[in-house]
């Protein structure tokens, strides 16, 4: 019996690999002889650095609110990488205290920009980098990374030829951008991306629609947001429809534009689904293939769980190795199952997919581990109705 267990993080609650060890504790209390993989996922959000290996790296930036803060990064001085959350200081979290809901007073949607990630990227090349990873999700921002290019010494202007002020929202004036003053050392850093979303940068799936909302914005201001992305792109010769450049705020169109400027092409920037490249990284697309019963999970089950999130690249590895054993000489049995623990679903998992529901006002450990045993008991169930 192999149990692979993979949950992205619950958010507030625990980490990805907290959530793994308790689930697999439950799994475990039905199946004591199983052989029990556990690997904390991550999709390019908050976390995902904490994947690679290095040492870690802490210095004073801003949050995405212009605050003053503290963010780390892993820098692995070997293969010469940072690996960079635009989490760790542009994110959510740092300004959580100020999001008090959409159109809120104390924190301006419209202003908030990714200088502080900026920040740390100078800081890596310093350090003898030569490749990023930069993990997309969970920002705060829609700036379209114009605050890196900022930090890293580009400047912005309008018509006119005057400096635009921070953050999206006066990208909507953006006529050029300024690089006598360009870092080009940093910025002609490979980019490695890793996305969370294959959201486009703009239109009615794009990132100011789909995301602006939780990051403080209101209905007017998601308009504006989405037309001064659209008034980034046209200025940078970048495709706004394109999948995955509306990941956090749409920062890859500020970097592909770098790497046309620098080198001419795109070739030196890479887009990356997030979770698919993490999960190669921990092992687990064979992991899975020879897996009797694999659990996700998340905090919330929804529409954007299959939209490059850690669920839906868990459940194509999954579907992946039933299509393989369905072609096969190998039982039909022997494909692996999937199962999906969740706070909430707000969409249906599935037909043949297994779920167990957190919870609420439960000890979030109890909640994992009472999930991973109601999976197992649901799982040898079918076990027996198969004979």
């Amino acid at each position: 019996m192999n149990i692979v267990i993979a949950p992205d993080s619950y958010k507030g609650f625990a980490t990805s690999d907290e959530a793994a060890q308790w689930l697999a504790e439950g799994a475990a209390r039905v199946f004591p002889d199983a052989t029990i993989t556990t690997a904390g996922m991550a999709d390019g959000g908050e976390g995902t650095a904490s994947r690679f290996s290095g040492e870690t790296v802490t210095l004073p930036t801003t949050d995405a609110a212009g605050r003053l803060t503290e963010a780390s990064y892993i820098f692995d001085r070997t293969a010469k990488t940072a690996y960079i959350d635009i989490a760790a200081a542009s994110g959510l979290p740092a300004v959580s205290d100020l999001l008090d809901g959409p159109g809120t007073s104390t924190y301006s949607a419209m202003a908030a920009d990714t200088y502080g990630t900026g920040v740390l990227i100078a800081d890596a090349q310093t350090r003898g980098a030569q490749r990023v990873v930069l993990g997309l999700g969970g920002s705060a921002t829609t700036d379209g990374g114009m605050g890196i290019l900022v930090a890293l010494g580009a400047a912005p202007h309008d018509q006119r030829g005057y400096p635009l002020p921070k953050g999206g929202g006066p990208l909507d004036r953006l006529a050029h951008i300024d690089t006598a003053n360009l870092n080009v050392a940093a910025a002609g850093l490979e980019f490695i991306m890793l996305a969370d979303t294959s959201a486009p940068a703009t239109g009615p799936t794009g990132t100011a629609h789909t995301f602006a909302r939780q990051k403080g914005a209101d209905d007017q201001q998601i308009a504006h947001l989405d037309a001064a992305i659209a008034q980034m792109c046209e200025v940078t010769g970048t495709d706004p429809t394109a999948e995955y450049l509306g990941a956090a705020g749409a920062t890859p169109v500020g970097l592909l534009w770098l790497s046309r400027l620098i080198y001419g092409t795109n070739d030196n920037v890479h887009v990356l689904p997030g979770a698919a490249v993490v999960a190669k990284e921990l092992g687990l697309p064979a992991a899975i293939a020879n897996a009797d019963l694999v659990i996700t999970g998340e905090g919330r089950f929804d529409e954007q769980s299959s939209r490059g999130k850690v669920v839906g690249q868990i459940a194509e590895f999954v579907i992946s190795a039933q299509e393989e054993k369905a072609t096969s000489d190998a039982s039909a049995a022997s494909a692996p199952v999937l199962a999906i623990a969740a706070a909430e679903f707000a969409t249906n998992p599935g037909k043949n997919v297994l779920s167990a529901q957190l919870e609420p006002g439960k000890d979030v450990a109890k909640q994992l581990r009472a999930a991973g045993e109601e999976i197992a008991h649901n799982y040898r169930n079918t076990l027996t109705v198969q004979g």
